[in-house]
């Protein structure tokens, strides 16, 4: 995985390009099916609908130009509920939980119920983490993790992995400075 501090939209245009979809995918997939669902689309035709969005953003993503004045969820969520309006018209099968987007629905400000930014960022990091764990060495994320998440001090994570309190604020330091990087413009 390339650790430079480019971040993954601009790996899109790179020659990793491959590695930076599958690692596009990987984040953005789960997210994007829960966001189809919220909109009230059922089971395959939230899935088919995930898979119209990824095909379209496999055309649109290498053009894409990141504008840190602009937010990238925002341009994800038209598309995505674009897709989403384009299902319903074909006839999609609307989730027991949800009743279908309405056009004038689907662009008002109350879409922030489908589409919070805390949300989209918690699961954008929480996807990102879960990725990113096989990059680093288990005592190193486990240290970060038990701070970060868990809450412990440095000296409760250093005894506990015997290691020194320094080792475990620059392991929390590491995958930190990590996460920003795979990150890098797609929490704006």
């Amino acid at each position: 995985m390339d650790s430079t501090s480019v971040s993954l939209l601009r790996r899109l245009h790179s020659d990793d390009r491959e590695i930076a979809w599958e690692r596009f995918v990987e984040l953005y997939a789960p997210l994007i099916y829960r966001w189809t669902h919220r909109a009230g689309l059922a089971g395959h035709d939230a899935a088919d609908c995930v898979q119209d969005i990824l095909i379209l953003l496999v055309d649109k993503l290498p053009d894409f130009t990141y504008d840190p004045n602009k937010s990238f969820r925002a341009w994800l969520r038209t598309i995505t509920l674009n897709k989403c309006r384009d299902a319903f018209r074909r006839g999609g099968t609307i989730a027991h939980s949800a009743a279908p987007l309405e056009a004038q629905d689907a662009l008002s400000p109350d879409d922030a119920q489908l589409f919070t930014d805390q949300e989209y960022r918690q699961d954008l990091c929480r996807r990102a983490l879960q990725v990113m764990q096989a990059e680093f060495e288990p005592t190193t994320w486990q240290a970060c993790w038990q701070q970060v998440v868990v809450g412990d001090s440095a000296a409760q994570v250093a005894e506990r992995l015997g290691i020194t309190k320094n080792s475990a604020y620059l392991a929390k330091s590491r995958v930190l400075r990590r996460l920003r990087e795979e990150l890098d413009g797609l929490t704006d």
